[in-house]
């Protein structure tokens, strides 16, 4: 059994003199991860590899090739979470100025360099780089929750204006009221055509109010695709969002009751890399955890097991030996508002939700549960087209009447209309 940890932050210390660095390094003592290089090239080198770790570089201003406040500035536009620190010897206030004014530079350290300074001013960078991913990861939350409710929002807006067009057509083909003499009276026809008038025009009005929606969220989503093809949202600019990491970062968030924690083991098979809104599989993971603890709460010895798969179709797999779900209702989960946890505060809302989540990450969501004994959700990455098209067919079956899901079980059943 392997609980998962992300990298280690490391620091990457730039000079061309070498007893600057062996000094660094001795300042440093071990208390992080240390990459060395010699030049500014060197660095861009070592960035290039390790950034998804390095959460703070420190240069020399003055090196043969190039200056420290050019390497940081090209730094903090590629890999914009890492923290600049600049190291120099020589007290030019103007060119100081400059360089702090950029943006680029956390602080300046001035030579000799003193090992209290090195550490502190390096702790203060570590604290700096944990505030600009906590708000990168918020930047992120929020564009891609926009982003999904944006998608899901287009396409029930395109039925209502293709159902508004076929409204408007229908009343243009009755044309006007019309029948044998005298089995209509004036009255009557007058009534009838203003209805049809009335319908027409609230044909026109939802095709109208359809038609802007969906202009504002094609517009919306033009915005919101060019804001993340920008090096703040890149996905090189961050430390990979590995799938052990999303775990990681909910689990430690996660406010468990009680001795809740200890139910849960992570089992880590091989991990792999959510590159598709890995916030949004982490609200997916956090109603699969909430669903897992409720179905645990009455169970004597409860249970839960996260499995992390990757390779060429990577899975997450949320395990526990709770009560498990009755076959009528798992059939309609993920297509119908149904819930076994009506008294907890369940609405049945949140597996069609997580459902679609992941079918909009080319992915699925999959149950296996047996009645009495526990319930398996695999969260499933990279599916192929044609699974995905399975999925979609299986949530077009005719779906059971409410009246067949009532049965005798530790929770009731609730269908929410």
């Amino acid at each position: 059994m392997t609980q998962p940890s992300a990298a280690p932050l490391s620091i990457l210390f730039v000079d061309d003199d070498e007893l600057s660095r062996v000094h660094f390094e001795r300042a440093i003592d071990g208390a992080w991860p240390l990459h060395l290089a010699r030049s500014a090239d060197e660095a861009m080198a070592i960035l290039a590899r390790h950034h998804a770790e390095i959460a703070v570089l420190v240069s020399d201003f003055r090196m043969p090739t190039d200056d420290g406040a050019s390497l940081l500035g090209e730094a903090a536009k590629r890999y914009p979470h890492i923290v600049g620190i600049l190291v120099t010897a020589y007290a030019d206030k103007d060119m100081l100025l400059q360089t702090v004014n950029s943006g680029n530079v956390f602080r300046v350290l001035e030579k000799p360099l003193r090992v209290s300074a090195i550490r502190g001013v390096v702790r203060e960078a570590l604290s700096r780089h944990g505030e600009r991913e906590a708000h990168q990861q918020r930047l992120l939350a929020m564009n891609e929750t926009l982003a999904f409710l944006a998608h899901e929002l287009n396409t029930p807006l395109a039925t209502i204006a293709l159902s508004a067009g076929n409204v408007q057509n229908n009343v243009a083909d009755l044309g006007a009221p019309s029948g044998p003499a005298g089995t209509q009276s004036g009255t009557q026809a007058a009534l009838q055509a203003e209805t049809q008038a009335n319908i027409a025009q609230a044909a026109t009005l939802m095709l109208n109010n359809a038609q802007y929606c969906m202009s504002l969220i094609s517009s919306f989503w033009d915005t919101l695709n060019r804001s993340s093809s920008t090096a703040s949202l890149a996905p090189e600019a961050g430390r990979d969002a590995t799938a052990t990491r999303l775990v990681e970062a909910l689990l430690d968030s996660w406010p468990f009751s009680a001795s809740q924690r200890d139910w849960i083991s992570v089992d880590l098979k091989s991990d792999f890399v959510v590159h598709s809104m890995p916030n949004c599989v982490v609200l997916v993971l956090s109603s699969l955890l909430a669903n897992a603890l409720r179905a645990l709460a009455r169970t004597a010895e409860p249970a839960l097991r996260i499995e992390i798969v990757g390779g060429a179709a990577p899975q997450i797999r949320v395990h526990d030996n709770g009560t498990g779900i009755p076959p009528e209702v798992q059939a309609r989960l993920l297509r119908d508002p149904v819930t076994t946890h009506a008294q907890d505060g369940g609405h049945g809302m949140g597996m069609i939700f997580c459902n679609r989540v992941m079918r909009s990450l080319r992915g699925s969501l999959k149950i296996d549960s047996t009645w009495g004994e526990g319930t398996t959700v695999t969260m499933c990455f990279g599916d192929t087209p044609a699974a995905v098209a399975a999925d979609d067919a299986a949530l077009t079956e005719p779906r059971q009447s409410s009246a067949n899901v009532r049965r005798e079980s530790p929770n009731p059943v609730t269908t929410t209309k």
